[in-house]
């Protein structure tokens, strides 16, 4: 349940409406319906007093809202790093693909340009033996 809720479900359990409330905790009737309806939420100090006069202790006031917000954090998290290794594993994917483009492309224009490696050996013995001459 979140903070609003459980400030509405507590103060009508304790009898008092929004402006009995706001009295005891130093705040008008409209604070109490801004954090009531989320719109707004009270300070560290306003919740120690609010949980003075609700009779319940801070992490209780906070609890279930505390647990929903962290599950979200969670959920968050969780689908940002799916979302990161889908993008990790394109970059590899990315990657081998050139490298394996580029591998094929250094042998195509490495043999292309020299030839054979025996071509290339009878050329230079060729011209080693006619310098000599």
């Amino acid at each position: 349940m979140a903070l609003g809720q459980n400030i509405l479900n507590l103060r009508k359990k304790n009898g008092l409406s929004q402006e009995q409330l706001g009295e005891k905790v130093n705040v008008t009737r409209q604070t109490i319906s801004n954090w009531e309806l989320e719109e707004t939420a009270p300070n560290p100090e306003q919740l120690k007093l609010l949980s003075k006069v609700l009779n319940v202790s801070v992490d209780d006031l906070i609890d279930n809202d505390l647990q929903n917000v962290v599950l979200s954090k969670i959920k968050m998290t969780e689908k940002q790093t799916r979302t990161i290794k889908k993008i990790l594993k394109g970059f590899l994917i990315g990657f081998i693909t050139f490298l394996v483009i580029d591998i094929i492309a250094f042998i195509i224009c490495f043999f292309g340009h020299y030839g054979p490696f025996e071509e290339t050996k009878s050329e230079s013995a060729s011209y080693v033996i006619k310098e000599n001459i």
